[in-house]
């Protein structure tokens, strides 16, 4: 059968805005779901789920919250997902610059994770919250691999930033176990961290192992603030965990 001349399959109700950042000097596209709700609602406020990766994960997270918030285990959420503008963008190359916390040798502009950081809270996030009616106090940060890591960097470095944290299969054994001297060094100078945090891997995933340490060294420290999830999920890898670990942390997130 004939499929030329045939519009594209486009996310409904979706906005895409772009945005250049001064702070790490690259292009954005940033991808809007609005609540079914909003154009309702004047005045109401929401919370605001930024998924790293948008290219990805947007239109998973679109699916999972639409479940969710049907069977009333979430509030509406705006979906910004973050992601890179042009149709082909090199979104491997670029991850690895701005969700990596410290340089790695053959991993080419490696490093960026802490002008991505600023450029989050000085750019997008204020963006976001004067274009939309987003509420700056529910703002949950989520993020697979790199993006995990990048979200454990953010925890680490302003846990006040976010409400709620979903780092997925975060790789912490990058740049010499960047993660764990990370939180370490934290832990040294500061014995809370305010935020609820869902933290997942996949049981197969060959990060597997890392994480399960990681977990142990986090659960170990009796953050005073922390509300702390971990998951491993049974016979899920890498990337097959996310709508598990996403859907679990979002239930999470919102348990009251």
């Amino acid at each position: 059968m004939a499929t030329q001349n045939r519009p594209l399959v486009s996310q409904a109700g979706s906005q895409v805005i772009s945005l250049k950042s001064k702070n790490t000097g690259r292009d954005y596209d940033l991808y809007v779901l609005l609540p079914p709700s909003y154009a309702e609602t004047k005045r109401k406020k929401y919370p605001v789920l930024y998924a790293m990766d948008g290219q990805w994960d947007f239109k998973l997270l679109d699916a999972i919250i639409g479940g969710l918030v049907y069977d009333k285990f979430i509030p509406e959420v705006i979906l910004v997902g973050v992601t890179y503008s042009g149709e082909n963008a090199d979104y491997n190359g670029l991850r690895a610059m701005d969700y990596t916390p410290a340089s790695a040798e053959g991993l080419a502009g490696s490093g960026d994770a802490p002008k991505f950081l600023q450029c989050m809270k000085e750019e997008i996030m204020p963006f976001v919250e004067s274009e939309f009616r987003a509420d700056p106090k529910q703002r949950i940060l989520s993020g697979s691999s790199f993006a995990g890591s990048f979200t454990l960097y953010a925890l680490f470095s302003e846990p006040e930033l976010f409400f709620g944290y979903m780092p997925c299969c975060p790789a912490v054994p990058y740049a010499d176990d960047f993660a764990f001297k990370h939180e370490a060094e934290y832990f040294a100078k500061r014995k809370e961290l305010p935020g609820r945090v869902s933290l997942a891997v996949g049981e197969v995933d060959g990060l597997a192992g890392p994480v399960k340490k990681f977990i142990k060294v986090l659960e170990g420290r009796k953050y005073e603030g922390l509300t702390l999830e971990t998951m491993v999920v049974k016979d899920d890898g890498h990337a097959s965990v996310k709508p598990e670990a996403f859907n679990r942390g979002l239930r999470f997130i919102f348990k009251e």
